[in-house]
């Protein structure tokens, strides 16, 4: 079980896409879930995107800085996802797969202060006592700043980049401030360019845990809320999520088993970063 940060660089490389291709394709055994959380301190995007404006904007992160200040945080949590599990025919959603919609306004941002700590708290509570995973969309920004604790606080952080030369020559910077902030950090490629996953990862002296297909039609599916295609499960884009999400879990798995092989954070504790 795992808590897993998606960071991005300038260029829209598709971090939301990506994260919503995981969300929607992670292998969940019989009582697990997984939640996506936008914490993007420019604004989430599914709200306007996937779902199309169709549940406005009453559910999200902004409505959490009340509760945090009247103590009720974590039952209010629970009150602001939004179901994304798949029917597959049955009468009732599994309610598996969940959505914690971001702020729709980048001005809102500067009322989460004091919510961003709490939010990884409760990230690694759900995961230490429920088993869940957890993955967190941090945009361009969001993991620097005051926001910045959630990925601090993560098993692993992923930067999602493409690989076209404009991408990766913004990314070198990002990826190298975020390395020395977090420790290790990998990447999810989006395979837009020319340039092998090899040649990525000597450029930005990472690695790549996964590569993605650059697949515009179904990726629209899940940035803009387009009809989706028969057998879209089955497509490319899906399917290379299917096997990236395993990929994450292993690599997240690795990296807690090393920097905390007591079990020191599942506990409450803190751990101090290797660098």
């Amino acid at each position: 079980m795992s808590v897993i940060a998606l960071a991005g660089c300038s260029g829209a490389p598709g971090v939301t896409t990506s994260a919503l291709a995981l969300l929607l394709s992670w292998p969940l055994d019989p009582g697990r879930r997984m939640i996506l959380a936008e914490c993007d301190p420019d604004g989430g995007a599914v709200l306007h995107g996937l779902l199309q404006g169709t549940l406005g904007d009453r559910y999200g992160l902004r409505n959490l800085s009340v509760a945090a200040r009247k103590g009720e945080f974590s039952d209010a949590f629970w009150r602001q996802l939004i179901d994304l599990s798949s029917e597959d025919g049955k009468k009732e959603s599994p309610r598996d797969r969940l959505l914690l919609p971001g702020i729709t306004d980048p001005a809102q941002a500067a009322s989460l202060g004091s919510v961003w700590k709490v939010l990884a708290q409760m990230f690694r509570g759900i995961e230490a006592e429920s088993g869940h995973d957890v993955l967190i969309d941090l945009g361009r920004r969001g993991a620097f700043g005051p926001s910045g604790v959630l990925a601090e606080q993560a098993d692993t952080v992923i930067v999602v980049v493409r690989n076209t030369l404009r991408c990766l020559q913004a990314a070198e910077a990002r990826v190298r401030a975020l390395a020395e902030r977090v420790g290790e950090v990998g990447l999810i490629v989006i395979d837009e360019g020319p340039y092998p996953a090899g040649e990525v990862q000597r450029v930005l002296q990472v690695p790549v845990v996964t590569t993605l297909p650059y697949a515009p039609d179904d990726a629209r599916v899940l940035s803009d809320g387009a009809e989706q295609p028969r057998r879209f499960t089955k497509s490319p884009l899906m399917k290379a999520a299917r096997t990236g999400s395993a990929l994450l879990v292993q690599r997240a798995a690795v990296r807690r088993a090393r920097l905390d092989p007591g079990g020191v954070r599942a506990a409450g504790g803190q751990v101090t970063r290797a660098r």
